[in-house]
């Protein structure tokens, strides 16, 4: 699985961006070098300016490929979950009981970082790292439900079904399939963000105890109450 995932071309919603970056060198550099400043300084302070100045270029060579800074993240977080879906199905595919494939699900939403795979044109730490950070601000914009009906967060939503179906093997009569699936892809990223920045309003890091863990039983056992 880490080989493939390795060199794997992840597809991204071609509307997010105006021209594909995966299809020179130049565009690879900037999502690259964009990954590190956005890590490194947080979206308010990056700029294309600062961008092009790191990668010997000019800001309008930015342009380009995306039309503003909201774009580029928007491509960044579509990435990370067109990822993310690829280890999901990579490692449950021959699970067979629900209840195991959906703990090892969550296991990996929590920490998908945990099978120290590498990309080869992607600091996939970075990345988690600036979607714990920064992947609310793609949803909290005047221009979302306009953005989602172009399709910019279908990546995001096939994660979202995927945890349903999961969900509804389990327990087919479970009436919070949509709540919970949310529940579980909202939690792992707060929880790591808790962590980060108010470790005291969270018991994750505290005692080094796992959120996989908490979280596979708090969703189990709600699903067989609702049996």
């Amino acid at each position: 699985m880490q080989e493939l995932l390795k060199s794997i071309s992840i597809k991204v919603n071609e509307k997010i961006y105006l021209k594909d970056p995966d299809s020179s060198e130049l565009g690879r550099n900037i999502v690259n070098q964009s990954i590190a400043m956005i890590h490194e300084m947080g979206l308010e302070s990056f700029t294309f300016k600062k961008l092009a100045s790191h990668l010997n270029t000019t800001e309008s060579t930015i342009y380009r490929y995306f039309e503003n800074k909201h774009k580029l993240l928007l491509y960044l977080m579509s990435w990370y979950w067109g990822w993310l879906e690829y280890e999901l199905v990579l490692s449950t595919v021959n699970i067979g009981n629900p209840e195991e494939k959906l703990s090892i699900s969550i296991d990996i939403i929590c920490d998908p970082l945990k099978s120290n795979i590498e990309h080869e044109h992607i600091s996939l730490q970075q990345l988690y790292e600036i979607v714990i950070e920064e992947s609310p601000k793609i949803f909290l914009t005047k221009d979302v439900d306009a953005e989602n009906a172009y399709g910019f967060f279908s990546n995001h939503k096939r994660i979202h079904d995927r945890l349903i179906q999961n969900i509804m093997e389990i327990n087919q009569h479970f009436k919070a399939s949509k709540t919970l699936a949310s529940v579980i892809l909202d939690t792992a990223n707060q929880q790591r963000f808790l962590c980060m920045h108010f470790p005291n309003l969270t018991d994750i890091q505290k005692n080094n105890y796992r959120l996989s863990l908490f979280l596979s039983d708090m969703v189990l056992n709600t699903i067989q109450i609702g049996k």
